[in-house]
């Protein structure tokens, strides 16, 4: 199995990294939205693109999905947001069948972030850290905090 990690930068960042015990074991890369100093396990095997603030460059973001799908081909996206989570859960979920994995992050305690209500309907298995979420995510899992 294959895993793409997409993720902003900074906190989004440690978020998904805090789950690297359950994705280690399988092969797997990172696509982050801006340019970061890397942790040694991820250097060789990350994309960094354009990063998009709810702008023109979602577009790029798509185009740049669509590119490094089609090259890594990953079973499995797990994100935890924000910006690049959207583009890449559509060209992975409808172009290239990839089961989509969303966390919302950690900072959302009684209100939803605008990724995670749009992930809410495009991820296979989306997951919340707190229990004020749960109204807005009925059909997600609580899986308790990160950290």
């Amino acid at each position: 199995m294959k895993i793409g990690i997409v993720s902003s930068c900074g906190g989004h960042l440690t978020e998904v990294r805090a789950l690297a015990p359950a994705y280690a074991r399988y092969e797997h890369f990172y696509v982050l939205n801006d340019r970061a100093g890397l942790a040694p396990d991820m250097a060789g095997k990350t994309y960094f693109i354009a990063h998009s603030e709810r702008d023109w460059r979602f577009f790029v973001n798509l185009w740049e999905a669509y590119r490094i799908l089609r090259h890594e081909r990953p079973h499995v996206l797990l994100s935890t947001g924000a910006g690049p989570a959207v583009p890449f859960a559509l060209v992975g979920r409808y172009l290239f069948g990839c089961r989509i994995v969303f966390v919302e992050t950690f900072t959302r305690v009684n209100k939803p972030s605008l990724t995670g209500r749009i992930m809410y309907w495009l991820a296979h298995d989306f997951y919340y850290q707190w229990l004020n979420l749960a109204t807005y995510f009925p059909r997600g899992v609580h899986g308790g905090t990160l950290f």
